[in-house]
């Protein structure tokens, strides 16, 4: 099987393995007040597509240069931190706990993109769409906390 079709499957099947939740938080989360600058939430769905393919292709660069299991897990680090914002906070209803898992991404995200700049710096450049809007994501979470 190519490696890039590996990568998407893993990278899908982290995804989905942490996307259930249950009717009663998805509830309470709709109800929470929201900044009024957040006017583009129905967007957020599309944005979070295109940092994910955009992480599983830079993953793909990566491998083809090094082979490396070890990044391999750099990357799903990366992506386990970033799943688990949605079900932690699902489960808990703790918005600081979830500003503090979207500031955990944020920084290892940094690390993951220094590391391999030397590898490909197409690898690292498909890594700022995550570091652009993981910021975003987190004050979004941090403002509702203090709303709610």
């Amino acid at each position: 099987m190519k490696s890039w079709i590996v990568i998407g499957i893993v990278t899908l099947a982290i995804a989905l393995l942490a996307g259930v939740s249950r009717p009663k938080d998805v509830k309470w989360f709709k109800r929470l007040q929201r900044p009024s600058w957040l006017t583009f939430e129905k967007l957020i769905p599309v944005i979070w597509t295109v940092v994910f393919v955009c992480g599983g292709w830079s993953a793909y660069i990566v491998w083809e240069q090094t082979q490396s299991w070890g990044w391999m897990i750099f990357y799903i680090i990366l992506e386990l931190v970033t799943i688990l914002y949605t079900p932690v906070m699902f489960l808990t209803h703790n918005l600081k706990l979830a500003t503090f898992i979207g500031g955990s991404g944020f920084v290892v995200c940094v690390a993951l993109a220094v590391s391999i700049l030397g590898i490909s710096g197409w690898a690292t450049v498909l890594l700022l769409p995550y570091l652009l809007w993981s910021p975003i994501g987190t004050a979004t979470t941090w403002q509702m906390d203090k709303l709610n």
